[in-house]
């Protein structure tokens, strides 16, 4: 490969490169969270770094349907330049965990139709859709609050959250959690939510690292910040 190929690279070229990196040890450890590839996520941004912004070539690694090409597709995409029922049909498209977060952390929250987004895909029958809605809420709950019917968000949460597929709960989880942690006149109640419910009280841990478990997560970073 020339050194200007390298630099900018073809689909095939990049595909190949992909194939070469795959580790079935990283794909063993993926699977086991739903995601279906084995490249090393450090090695998929040193290329997206190489690659810079190309969004013409995004949309053709996006377009592979390869779980590892759509993660460097969203690495090296312009994401303004997306269309809002594109972006909707990206995520629906997306299907593993890793990439529907990258979808959303890395593009849809740097979009203009992020708010358009949030509101239908909060509601959407498809637990992984509305999972991505409420992480675009949460993201408003830091960052926006201005608007949001906090007290609102958390009657639905106290409602729906037990009983919610895994990662629509993680989602209204971390969102309960950046409600209690970001606005001091919702924390009693939702540090009051999460005990009752016990969402993630015994998810494992490592440790050095704060546990999801709404009103230790709260409860620590509230104190981190004196």
């Amino acid at each position: 490969m020339t050194r200007t190929a390298a630099a900018e690279g073809t689909v095939d070229e990049l595909m190949a490169e992909l194939a070469g990196l795959e580790d079935p040890r990283i794909r063993e450890v993926n699977a086991r969270h739903g995601d279906d590839h084995g490249v090393n996520l450090g090695a998929l941004r040193a290329i997206g770094k190489r690659l810079k912004i190309q969004q013409d070539l995004a949309r053709e690694l996006w377009a592979t349907g390869d779980s590892a090409a759509r993660l460097l597709a969203l690495l090296i995409c312009r994401p303004t330049a997306f269309e809002r029922a594109e972006l909707d049909t990206m995520l629906r498209e997306a299907r593993t965990p890793k990439v529907q977060d990258w979808l959303v952390n890395y593009v849809v929250k740097k979009s203009p139709h992020a708010e358009e987004l949030r509101l239908s895909w909060s509601a959407d029958p498809d637990p992984a859709v509305a999972g991505a809605g409420w992480a675009l809420t949460s993201e408003r709950v830091v960052k926006k609050p201005e608007g949001l019917d906090l007290p609102g968000l958390l009657d639905v949460i106290e409602a729906e959250m037990k009983d919610a597929p895994d990662r629509l709960q993680w989602a209204m989880n971390t969102c309960l959690a950046q409600i209690g942690i970001e606005h001091a006149e919702h924390r009693a109640r939702a540090i009051d939510i999460g005990e009752r419910l016990r969402v993630l009280e015994d998810y494992p841990t490592p440790p050095n690292c704060t546990s999801p478990f709404a009103p230790t997560w709260i409860t620590e970073m509230v104190r981190r910040r004196g």
